[in-house]
Protein backbone atom coordinates (compact mmCIF):
# COMPACT_ATOMS: atom_id res chain seq x y z
CA UNK A 1 0.00 0.00 0.00
CA UNK A 2 2.55 2.59 1.04
CA UNK A 3 4.69 1.81 -2.33
CA UNK A 4 2.11 2.17 -4.17
CA UNK A 5 1.33 5.44 -2.44
CA UNK A 6 5.02 6.51 -3.12
CA UNK A 7 4.88 5.55 -6.95
CA UNK A 8 1.37 7.54 -7.08
CA UNK A 9 2.98 10.57 -5.48
CA UNK A 10 6.20 9.85 -7.74
CA UNK A 11 4.20 10.09 -10.40
CA UNK A 12 2.38 13.35 -9.77
CA UNK A 13 5.41 15.15 -9.22
CA UNK A 14 6.98 14.41 -12.35
CA UNK A 15 3.58 15.61 -13.94
CA UNK A 16 3.65 18.76 -11.85
CA UNK A 17 7.35 19.45 -12.73
CA UNK A 18 6.58 18.87 -16.12
CA UNK A 19 3.81 21.14 -16.01
CA UNK A 20 5.71 24.02 -14.18
CA UNK A 21 8.64 23.49 -17.02
CA UNK A 22 6.36 23.96 -19.59
CA UNK A 23 4.56 26.75 -17.80
CA UNK A 24 8.29 28.49 -17.46
CA UNK A 25 8.94 28.14 -20.96
CA UNK A 26 5.70 29.31 -22.27
CA UNK A 27 6.19 32.37 -19.60
CA UNK A 28 9.45 32.58 -21.25
CA UNK A 29 8.24 32.44 -24.80
CA UNK A 30 5.91 34.97 -24.20
CA UNK A 31 8.73 37.38 -22.15
CA UNK A 32 10.41 37.28 -25.08
CA UNK A 33 7.95 37.88 -27.76
CA UNK A 34 7.32 40.70 -25.35
CA UNK A 35 10.57 42.08 -25.39
CA UNK A 36 10.92 41.76 -28.43
CA UNK A 37 7.61 43.62 -29.42
CA UNK A 38 8.83 46.44 -27.58
CA UNK A 39 12.43 46.75 -29.34
CA UNK A 40 10.65 46.68 -32.87
CA UNK A 41 7.82 49.47 -31.26
CA UNK A 42 11.26 51.54 -30.35
CA UNK A 43 12.76 51.20 -33.61
CA UNK A 44 9.03 52.05 -35.34
CA UNK A 45 8.63 55.20 -33.19
CA UNK A 46 12.12 56.08 -33.22
CA UNK A 47 11.48 55.85 -37.62
CA UNK A 48 8.75 57.69 -36.93
CA UNK A 49 10.30 60.82 -34.91
CA UNK A 50 12.74 60.39 -37.87
CA UNK A 51 10.59 60.90 -40.42
CA UNK A 52 8.38 63.11 -39.22
CA UNK A 53 11.60 65.57 -38.76
CA UNK A 54 12.44 65.01 -42.55
CA UNK A 55 9.01 65.95 -43.31
CA UNK A 56 8.93 68.77 -41.67
CA UNK A 57 12.27 69.28 -42.96
CA UNK A 58 11.03 69.29 -46.88
CA UNK A 59 7.95 71.23 -45.97
CA UNK A 60 10.35 74.42 -44.81
CA UNK A 61 12.38 73.66 -47.95
CA UNK A 62 9.24 73.91 -49.99
CA UNK A 63 8.25 76.64 -48.60
CA UNK A 64 11.57 78.35 -49.24
CA UNK A 65 11.01 77.55 -52.59
CA UNK A 66 7.82 78.96 -52.75
CA UNK A 67 9.11 82.32 -51.48
CA UNK A 68 11.58 82.02 -54.10
CA UNK A 69 9.16 81.87 -56.74
CA UNK A 70 6.93 84.46 -55.80
CA UNK A 71 9.99 86.97 -55.89
CA UNK A 72 10.80 85.55 -59.10
CA UNK A 73 7.55 85.87 -60.60
CA UNK A 74 7.58 90.06 -59.07
CA UNK A 75 11.04 90.33 -61.03
CA UNK A 76 9.26 89.05 -63.72
CA UNK A 77 6.14 91.57 -63.81
CA UNK A 78 8.47 93.93 -63.20
CA UNK A 79 10.85 93.33 -66.15
CA UNK A 80 8.44 92.52 -68.47
CA UNK A 81 6.37 96.07 -67.34
CA UNK A 82 10.15 97.65 -68.15
CA UNK A 83 10.29 96.07 -71.69
CA UNK A 84 6.38 96.92 -72.14
CA UNK A 85 7.72 100.78 -71.16
CA UNK A 86 11.30 100.49 -73.59
CA UNK A 87 8.75 98.76 -76.25
CA UNK A 88 6.70 101.99 -76.17
CA UNK A 89 9.65 104.14 -75.85
CA UNK A 90 11.09 102.31 -79.24
CA UNK A 91 7.84 102.84 -80.84
CA UNK A 92 7.62 106.44 -79.94
CA UNK A 93 11.00 106.84 -80.87
CA UNK A 94 10.36 105.01 -84.31
CA UNK A 95 7.95 108.24 -85.07
CA UNK A 96 9.97 110.44 -84.22
CA UNK A 97 12.88 108.67 -86.94
CA UNK A 98 9.98 108.70 -89.47
CA UNK A 99 9.15 111.97 -88.74
CA UNK A 100 13.05 112.83 -89.18
CA UNK A 101 13.58 110.38 -92.40
CA UNK A 102 10.44 112.39 -93.81
CA UNK A 103 12.23 115.89 -93.04
CA UNK A 104 15.32 114.72 -94.49
CA UNK A 105 13.29 113.93 -97.75
CA UNK A 106 11.83 117.47 -97.63
CA UNK A 107 15.40 118.78 -97.81
CA UNK A 108 16.82 116.20 -100.29
CA UNK A 109 13.87 117.63 -102.36
CA UNK A 110 15.31 121.04 -101.74
CA UNK A 111 18.76 120.90 -102.45
CA UNK A 112 17.52 119.17 -105.27
CA UNK A 113 15.84 121.93 -106.93
CA UNK A 114 18.54 124.02 -105.88
CA UNK A 115 21.07 122.16 -107.74
CA UNK A 116 19.10 122.42 -110.90
CA UNK A 117 19.08 126.15 -110.61
CA UNK A 118 22.70 126.41 -109.63
CA UNK A 119 23.15 124.14 -112.61
CA UNK A 120 21.55 126.59 -114.99
CA UNK A 121 23.20 129.49 -113.48
CA UNK A 122 26.35 128.05 -113.65
CA UNK A 123 25.90 127.58 -117.25
CA UNK A 124 25.12 130.73 -117.67
CA UNK A 125 27.93 132.28 -116.12
CA UNK A 126 30.37 130.03 -118.04
CA UNK A 127 28.80 131.74 -121.09
CA UNK A 128 29.07 135.35 -120.09
CA UNK A 129 31.84 136.11 -117.76
CA UNK A 130 31.37 139.31 -116.08
CA UNK A 131 32.87 141.77 -117.95
CA UNK A 132 31.14 140.78 -120.45
CA UNK A 133 27.54 140.80 -118.31
CA UNK A 134 28.20 144.24 -117.25
CA UNK A 135 28.81 145.04 -120.95
CA UNK A 136 25.71 143.69 -122.68
CA UNK A 137 23.97 145.50 -119.51
CA UNK A 138 25.28 148.60 -120.38
CA UNK A 139 24.39 148.17 -123.75
CA UNK A 140 21.10 146.72 -123.93
CA UNK A 141 19.57 149.30 -120.93
CA UNK A 142 17.90 152.15 -122.31
CA UNK A 143 18.81 154.60 -120.13
CA UNK A 144 21.14 155.12 -117.16
CA UNK A 145 18.52 154.32 -114.86
CA UNK A 146 17.66 151.36 -116.53
CA UNK A 147 20.96 150.50 -116.31
CA UNK A 148 21.02 151.02 -112.45
CA UNK A 149 17.82 148.77 -112.38
CA UNK A 150 19.50 145.94 -114.18
CA UNK A 151 23.19 146.29 -112.46
CA UNK A 152 20.96 145.85 -109.18
CA UNK A 153 18.87 142.75 -110.21
CA UNK A 154 22.12 141.40 -111.60
CA UNK A 155 23.60 141.64 -108.37
CA UNK A 156 20.72 140.45 -106.25
CA UNK A 157 20.79 137.48 -108.04
CA UNK A 158 24.23 136.47 -107.40
CA UNK A 159 23.67 137.43 -103.64
CA UNK A 160 20.91 134.77 -104.34
CA UNK A 161 23.21 132.50 -105.52
CA UNK A 162 25.46 132.37 -102.28
CA UNK A 163 22.72 132.49 -100.15
CA UNK A 164 21.38 129.20 -101.98
CA UNK A 165 24.92 127.51 -101.31
CA UNK A 166 25.21 128.64 -97.81
CA UNK A 167 21.59 127.20 -97.08
CA UNK A 168 22.52 123.65 -99.61
CA UNK A 169 25.84 123.49 -96.97
CA UNK A 170 23.51 123.77 -93.53
CA UNK A 171 20.93 121.50 -94.81
CA UNK A 172 23.82 118.75 -95.65
CA UNK A 173 24.83 119.32 -92.29
CA UNK A 174 21.66 119.02 -90.61
CA UNK A 175 20.93 115.94 -92.56
CA UNK A 176 24.22 113.54 -91.02
CA UNK A 177 23.31 115.05 -87.81
CA UNK A 178 19.75 113.81 -88.20
CA UNK A 179 21.14 110.78 -89.47
CA UNK A 180 23.86 110.42 -86.73
CA UNK A 181 20.90 110.90 -83.76
CA UNK A 182 18.60 108.41 -85.60
CA UNK A 183 21.65 105.88 -85.48
CA UNK A 184 22.71 106.86 -81.72
CA UNK A 185 18.85 106.29 -80.80
CA UNK A 186 18.51 103.10 -82.14
CA UNK A 187 21.42 101.78 -80.49
CA UNK A 188 20.48 102.77 -77.21
CA UNK A 189 16.97 101.28 -77.46
CA UNK A 190 18.08 98.10 -79.14
CA UNK A 191 20.99 97.60 -76.43
CA UNK A 192 17.99 98.07 -73.73
CA UNK A 193 15.68 95.79 -75.24
CA UNK A 194 18.54 93.08 -75.52
CA UNK A 195 19.43 93.67 -72.05
CA UNK A 196 16.10 93.35 -70.97
CA UNK A 197 15.39 90.20 -73.22
CA UNK A 198 18.54 88.53 -71.77
CA UNK A 199 17.25 89.23 -68.41
CA UNK A 200 13.68 87.87 -68.66
CA UNK A 201 15.67 85.09 -70.13
CA UNK A 202 17.37 84.51 -67.09
CA UNK A 203 14.53 85.21 -65.51
CA UNK A 204 12.46 82.07 -67.34
CA UNK A 205 15.47 80.03 -66.56
CA UNK A 206 15.85 80.60 -63.22
CA UNK A 207 12.01 79.85 -62.81
CA UNK A 208 12.16 77.00 -64.51
CA UNK A 209 14.61 75.42 -62.35
CA UNK A 210 12.81 76.54 -58.80
CA UNK A 211 9.62 74.54 -60.42
CA UNK A 212 11.15 71.94 -61.46
CA UNK A 213 12.97 71.82 -57.61
CA UNK A 214 10.01 72.27 -56.25
CA UNK A 215 8.36 69.62 -58.15
CA UNK A 216 10.81 66.95 -56.69
CA UNK A 217 10.66 68.30 -53.06
CA UNK A 218 6.64 68.06 -53.08
CA UNK A 219 7.11 64.08 -54.52
CA UNK A 220 9.97 63.71 -51.86
CA UNK A 221 7.85 65.37 -49.05
CA UNK A 222 4.76 62.65 -50.69
CA UNK A 223 6.98 59.39 -50.48
CA UNK A 224 8.23 60.98 -46.44
CA UNK A 225 4.02 61.12 -45.56
CA UNK A 226 3.49 57.69 -46.84
CA UNK A 227 6.76 56.27 -45.29
CA UNK A 228 4.81 58.04 -42.12
CA UNK A 229 1.52 56.33 -42.48
CA UNK A 230 3.25 53.03 -43.40
CA UNK A 231 5.23 53.28 -40.37
CA UNK A 232 2.70 54.19 -38.27
CA UNK A 233 0.07 51.88 -39.31
CA UNK A 234 3.11 48.93 -38.96
CA UNK A 235 3.46 50.67 -34.69
CA UNK A 236 -0.21 50.22 -34.63
CA UNK A 237 -0.09 46.64 -35.48
CA UNK A 238 3.15 46.28 -32.64
CA UNK A 239 1.33 47.69 -30.07
CA UNK A 240 -1.61 45.26 -30.66
CA UNK A 241 0.49 42.36 -30.68
CA UNK A 242 2.17 43.25 -27.92
CA UNK A 243 -1.59 43.70 -26.19
CA UNK A 244 -2.44 40.18 -27.48
CA UNK A 245 1.03 39.17 -25.65
CA UNK A 246 0.02 40.41 -22.31
CA UNK A 247 -3.15 39.21 -22.53
CA UNK A 248 -1.67 35.86 -22.66
CA UNK A 249 0.72 36.49 -20.71
CA UNK A 250 -2.23 37.32 -17.86
CA UNK A 251 -4.13 34.49 -18.99
CA UNK A 252 -1.25 32.16 -18.05
CA UNK A 253 -0.48 33.76 -14.95
CA UNK A 254 -3.97 33.31 -13.80
CA UNK A 255 -3.98 29.91 -14.63
CA UNK A 256 -1.20 29.01 -13.26
CA UNK A 257 -2.32 30.59 -10.08
CA UNK A 258 -5.28 28.55 -10.59
CA UNK A 259 -2.86 25.50 -11.16
CA UNK A 260 -0.97 25.98 -8.04
CA UNK A 261 -4.20 26.40 -6.09
CA UNK A 262 -5.83 23.19 -6.97
CA UNK A 263 -2.44 22.01 -6.55
CA UNK A 264 -2.43 22.79 -3.13
CA UNK A 265 -4.64 20.47 -1.72
CA UNK A 266 -3.64 17.27 -3.63
CA UNK A 267 0.21 17.87 -2.80
CA UNK A 268 -0.85 17.79 0.83
CA UNK A 269 -2.91 14.93 0.41
CA UNK A 270 -0.29 12.87 -1.26
CA UNK A 271 2.19 14.10 1.50
CA UNK A 272 -0.68 12.32 3.79
CA UNK A 273 -0.65 8.93 1.44
CA UNK A 274 3.03 9.17 1.90
CA UNK A 275 3.26 8.97 5.38
CA UNK A 276 -0.08 6.90 6.13
CA UNK A 277 -3.59 7.09 5.79
CA UNK A 278 -5.40 5.55 8.81
CA UNK A 279 -9.32 5.62 8.32
CA UNK A 280 -12.03 3.38 7.61
CA UNK A 281 -11.83 1.98 3.72
CA UNK A 282 -14.44 1.41 1.24
CA UNK A 283 -15.33 1.17 -2.76
CA UNK A 284 -17.58 3.59 -4.04
CA UNK A 285 -19.01 4.87 -7.46
CA UNK A 286 -17.80 8.17 -8.39
CA UNK A 287 -18.75 10.67 -10.95
CA UNK A 288 -17.79 14.25 -11.10
CA UNK A 289 -19.93 17.63 -11.39
CA UNK A 290 -19.01 21.60 -11.55
CA UNK A 291 -20.26 24.75 -9.87
CA UNK A 292 -22.01 24.83 -13.45
CA UNK A 293 -24.21 22.26 -13.62
CA UNK A 294 -27.00 23.54 -10.38
CA UNK A 295 -26.72 25.90 -7.39
CA UNK A 296 -23.40 27.07 -6.30
CA UNK A 297 -23.70 26.70 -2.71
CA UNK A 298 -23.38 23.29 -1.20
CA UNK A 299 -25.28 21.97 1.73
CA UNK A 300 -22.62 22.31 3.76
CA UNK A 301 -22.28 26.18 2.80
CA UNK A 302 -19.38 26.06 0.54
CA UNK A 303 -19.71 29.18 -2.15
CA UNK A 304 -17.92 26.09 -5.13
CA UNK A 305 -18.41 29.36 -7.77
CA UNK A 306 -16.15 31.15 -5.89
CA UNK A 307 -14.01 28.20 -5.43
CA UNK A 308 -14.14 25.79 -8.25
CA UNK A 309 -10.58 24.59 -7.19
CA UNK A 310 -11.38 22.89 -3.91
CA UNK A 311 -11.34 19.57 -3.00
CA UNK A 312 -15.34 18.59 -2.16
CA UNK A 313 -17.54 15.44 -2.48
CA UNK A 314 -21.15 15.31 -2.02
CA UNK A 315 -21.94 11.58 -0.86
CA UNK A 316 -24.56 10.24 1.56
CA UNK A 317 -24.46 11.18 4.88
CA UNK A 318 -25.75 8.36 6.40
CA UNK A 319 -22.53 6.27 4.61
CA UNK A 320 -19.97 9.03 4.60
CA UNK A 321 -20.84 11.89 7.86
CA UNK A 322 -21.25 15.06 6.21
CA UNK A 323 -17.53 17.51 7.58
CA UNK A 324 -15.53 14.97 7.11
CA UNK A 325 -12.18 14.62 5.30
CA UNK A 326 -12.18 11.72 2.49
CA UNK A 327 -9.24 10.64 0.60
CA UNK A 328 -10.63 9.61 -3.10
CA UNK A 329 -8.26 7.74 -4.76
CA UNK A 330 -7.07 9.67 -8.05
CA UNK A 331 -8.77 12.90 -6.72
CA UNK A 332 -7.06 13.43 -2.98
CA UNK A 333 -8.35 14.69 0.40
CA UNK A 334 -10.99 16.47 -0.37
CA UNK A 335 -14.04 17.11 2.76
CA UNK A 336 -17.58 15.87 2.33
CA UNK A 337 -19.27 19.18 1.96
CA UNK A 338 -22.42 18.37 -0.10
CA UNK A 339 -25.32 16.20 -1.02
CA UNK A 340 -27.54 15.10 -4.19
CA UNK A 341 -30.75 13.16 -4.77
CA UNK A 342 -29.22 10.49 -7.17
CA UNK A 343 -26.27 10.16 -4.25
CA UNK A 344 -27.41 7.51 -2.37
CA UNK A 345 -25.65 4.52 -0.51
CA UNK A 346 -22.28 3.95 -1.74
CA UNK A 347 -21.97 6.91 -4.21
CA UNK A 348 -20.05 10.05 -4.25
CA UNK A 349 -19.76 13.12 -6.48
CA UNK A 350 -16.68 14.92 -6.91
CA UNK A 351 -16.05 18.59 -7.67
CA UNK A 352 -14.25 19.69 -10.97
CA UNK A 353 -13.33 23.45 -11.96
CA UNK A 354 -14.35 22.32 -15.62
CA UNK A 355 -17.09 20.61 -17.90
CA UNK A 356 -14.05 19.23 -19.42
CA UNK A 357 -12.25 17.71 -15.90
CA UNK A 358 -15.89 16.33 -15.27
CA UNK A 359 -15.85 14.61 -18.40
CA UNK A 360 -12.58 13.64 -18.37
CA UNK A 361 -13.29 12.11 -15.04
CA UNK A 362 -16.46 10.03 -16.26
CA UNK A 363 -17.95 7.48 -14.00
CA UNK A 364 -15.30 4.88 -12.17
CA UNK A 365 -15.32 2.95 -9.18
CA UNK A 366 -12.81 3.79 -6.71
CA UNK A 367 -11.19 3.45 -2.88
CA UNK A 368 -11.81 6.05 -0.73
CA UNK A 369 -10.46 6.68 2.84
CA UNK A 370 -12.87 8.51 5.74
CA UNK A 371 -10.08 9.72 7.50
CA UNK A 372 -9.76 9.60 11.08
Amino acid sequence: MQTTSKRITLVLLTLMLCVSGSMVTYAQTNSDALHNAQQQLQEKSRLVEQKEQEKQSVNKEIQNIQQELESLYSEITKNKDEMTKTQAKIDETNKLIEAKKEEIVVLEDKMLGRQDIMKKRAVAMQQNSNVNLIVNLFFESDSISDFIQRASAASTLMDADKDILTAQKADLKQIEKDKEEIDRQERVLEEGQEALAAQQTVLDQNMQKRQQSLTVMQEKYTQIAQQVALAEQEKAGIEGQMKDIQAKISMEQAAAKARTASAAPASSSQNNIGVAIKGKEMYVTATAYTPFDGGTITAAGYDIAANPNMKLIAVDPSVIPMGSKVWVEGYGVAVAGDTGGAIKGHKIDVLMPTKAAAYAWGRKTVKITILE
